[in-house]
Order: structure tokens, then sequence, then C-alpha cells
């Protein structure tokens, strides 16, 4: 059975995000707050009343299960959330499913053990603290066979050295998942192993806060991605995330909802772009008339419409997939699918909207330059484009088997040479 609609009680809670965050939330991307800063009492003195608006409705951390204090709605119910929140930085924060908070809260919940829950996940869950995942390398990228922080047994304690980049957070953190190697000479998916390491513990340095394209990296701005070095940071046996040698694995199962969450995000980013678009068709006068009288502007529009549908269609047909079989690898070819198309598409709507802007379109008094850059970041968050096509296209493959090697099975004359002998008396 096929159902295109949302069951009436989900839709109007839908309709109830839609106005909070036209009216309360974002507002609050116009102001000098970063809602990852836990620690300014003015953050939180503007979160929690909306925070605790967003618990009376039900919506609070709807990414995880009733048992840790979510909804379970499941990743069809979240992408149509996701696809509101995508409108505000400060949507995630206000929801309870900011990154890479809500996917470190997913994998303590799914591996750790009571105390690091106790610990670590439930200050995360009630939105008292920030957390950082710190995995990328500046040599090897997001590639871990080229990781080189270790991690050694000393006595009691395991001893990090090494240095990571991209470390969402960092400068917020409470505390870091760090990856590291603990077995070299294992393959890849063997030789790593998550650890939980407290933001105080000495030997971590913040080499410095990299900013995403035009950001700048100073404390007033949201340079929020680390420079991390670790310098014989010591942490307990049992700050182990999950077991030794687990890490791959665990990694494997934090970024595959994620990748939806983000997608849905991104859709309400291409449709802002899209509204700014056609307002800026039917205002913008010429001497022949208004923008929207030419053709190529209406192709613009026209093709930016058939995009942003197509990738929403993909997007939740995959998070229906994610739902029905509730596993991830099952449905790892269409979440590469999602996750190669999704840059793509941002990036075709934006620049159309921007050049339709002129001038104005590429100043920093329009918000397309900084979409622009998010529709890159995204082709290289969570790994890259191109990774993702060969996992598409090797998925792909699987399915077929090889034919003639000279004709194929769709060589006409052969073809019709078959049909005629099944024919001929």
């Amino acid at each position: 059975m096929w159902d295109f609609e949302t069951d009436p009680e989900y839709q109007e809670k839908l309709d109830w995000v839609t106005e909070f965050m036209r009216t309360e939330v974002e507002p609050l991307d116009f102001v000098a707050l970063d809602p990852y800063d836990k620690k300014n009492p003015d953050v939180l003195a503007t979160l929690r009343p909306l925070q605790q608006q967003v618990r009376e409705r039900g919506l609070w951390a709807a990414h995880l299960t009733s048992e840790l204090g979510g909804q379970g709605y499941g990743q069809v119910k979240l992408a149509l959330l996701n696809e509101i929140l995508g409108r505000s930085r400060w949507a995630p924060s206000v929801f309870g499913c900011q990154a890479p908070d809500s996917g470190n809260a997913e994998i303590l919940a799914l591996f750790g053990t009571d105390e690091q829950k106790r610990r670590y996940l439930q200050p995360l869950l009630d939105g008292e603290i920030s957390s950082c995942y710190s995995m990328t390398e500046p040599q090897g990228g997001s590639d871990p066979g080229l990781f080189v922080t270790r991690a050694e047994r000393d006595g009691q304690s395991w001893v990090l050295n090494g240095e990571k980049w991209f470390s969402s957070n960092a400068r917020h953190a409470s505390f870091f998942i760090v990856m590291a190697v603990t077995n070299p000479e294992a393959r890849t998916r063997d030789k790593m192993s998550l650890f939980i390491v407290p933001a105080e513990t000495p030997g971590i340095e913040i080499v410095r806060n990299v900013g995403v394209g035009t950001e700048g990296s100073g404390s007033a701005d949201h340079g929020t991605h680390g420079y991390v070095r670790y310098t014989d940071v010591r942490v307990p046996l049992d700050h182990v995330l999950g077991g030794e040698g687990q890490a791959f694995a665990i990694a494997q199962t934090r970024l595959g909802g994620g990748r939806i969450h983000h997608a849905m995000r991104t859709i309400a980013m291409a449709r802002r772009a899209f509204d700014l678009m056609c307002e800026r068709a039917v205002s913008r006068q010429t001497r022949q008339g208004p923008l929207s009288n030419f053709q190529l502007t209406q192709e613009k529009i026209a093709d930016s419409w058939v995009q942003i549908e197509q990738f929403r269609l993909l997007v939740l047909r995959t998070a229906w997939l994610i739902d029905k079989h509730q596993d991830y690898q099952l449905v790892r070819r269409d979440i590469a699918a999602v996750k190669v198309a999704m840059p793509q598409v941002l990036h075709d709507v934006v620049q159309r909207a921007m050049h339709l802007h002129g001038a104005l379109g590429v100043s920093n008094e329009m918000p397309f330059v900084k979409m622009m850059v998010a529709a890159q970041s995204l082709a290289i968050a969570d790994g890259p484009t191109e990774v993702h096509k060969l996992t598409l296209a090797r998925r792909t493959l699987k399915e077929y088997e090889p034919a003639d090697p000279v004709f194929g099975s769709g060589h006409l004359p052969t073809r019709r040479a078959e049909a005629q002998a099944r024919i001929s008396p």
C-alpha cells in the first residue's frame, strides 16, 4: 500500500513546529550567540524556555528511543521533522538533536556502560553539556586506514597521542569521543577503538579553531571545528566505548541515520534559496518587465523545483527503507545515493538563486554565499561524495551477471533470431 500523507496527529505536531520555528527560533540566527556554548548563561537563558516548549509537545530528542527520553519516531517521521528544523542553526539545539551530540548520544546509548551513560549520556540528553566527535586526521582525512593517532595501555590507563582535524564543536565540548589506533597490526576495521576523554584531561590542546568558508576562527565567531593535539592524554581503562577494536563498526552505526537527517535539513536550505529566487523573479523589474517573464528565469525555477522534489522523494524512500529493515547495511546503497545527490541539489538551486540576484546575490547581505559553502561542506562531511559514488556503483553492479562479451543482451539481430526461433514451427 502506497501512502504519501502524514497521519493527522503527527501533521498537527509538524504544523506547530513550522509556526514555532518562524516566530521563536529562526530570529535567533541573527543574534551574536552560539547555541553550542552551554557555559554561556545568555545561551542557556535563551534555550531553556524554548526547549521546555518542545518537551511539552513531545518532540525533544525525537531521534532517540522512548527509553532514553526520545519518541522513537523512526526515520520517516524524523525526516519530516528535520525538513523544518533545517531552516535555522539554532533549531537542532532547541529540539535536542544537534550534531555531533545527537550521534554521540546514539552510540553512548547503544554501546556505553551504565557508568558511561550516567556520567556522559544523561547530561547530554538533558541539554546541559555539549560534546565533540574527534575522528578525522590532518594527514588522513576520513580514511581510517591512514590514521596514526595511537592509544597504548599503561597500567590502569590508556595514553593517547596524535592530532585530529575538524573535530566538531571542540571548544565547547565537555567531553571528546576520540578514535585511536590500539592494534596497528590488525586490519583497518579492527585496529581502532573509541575513547571517552573528558575535556579537562591534561594534554588536550586545541591548536586552533577552524572556520568554514567565510567564518572566522576567533572566539566571537562560529569557527568550531577544532584542530586538536593529544599529548600523553591519560584516561582510565573503562573509558573505552563499546570495547577494544570496535571503533569502525560503531562509527558506521553512528553515521547512517545522521546522513538522512542532514539530507532533510539540506532540503530546507534549498527551499529557502528557491523561495528567494521566486520572490526575486516576480519582484525585480527590467525594461522588458519582471524577471519572471524571461524564459531563462522560468527554466531556473522549473529545474530547481524538479531537483528539490526528486531529492525529497529519494530521502523519504530511504528513510522508509531504514524503518522497514532496521539495518543500515541493507540500505547502504540508498544512503550513499542520498549523500551523492545532497550537495549537488543544494549547489544547483543556490547557484541559480544567487545569479538571479546579481551583485546582491554574491554579497554578504544575502545568505547564498554561506549556502554555497554549505553545499561544498556537505560533499565532504560524513565521507566525500566520491567514496559514496563507489559504494553505490559497486552495490549496483553486484546485481548483474556477465553477458556475451561482444554484443551483450541488447543486440537486436541476436534478439530477432532468438524470437524467430521461438515462433518457427
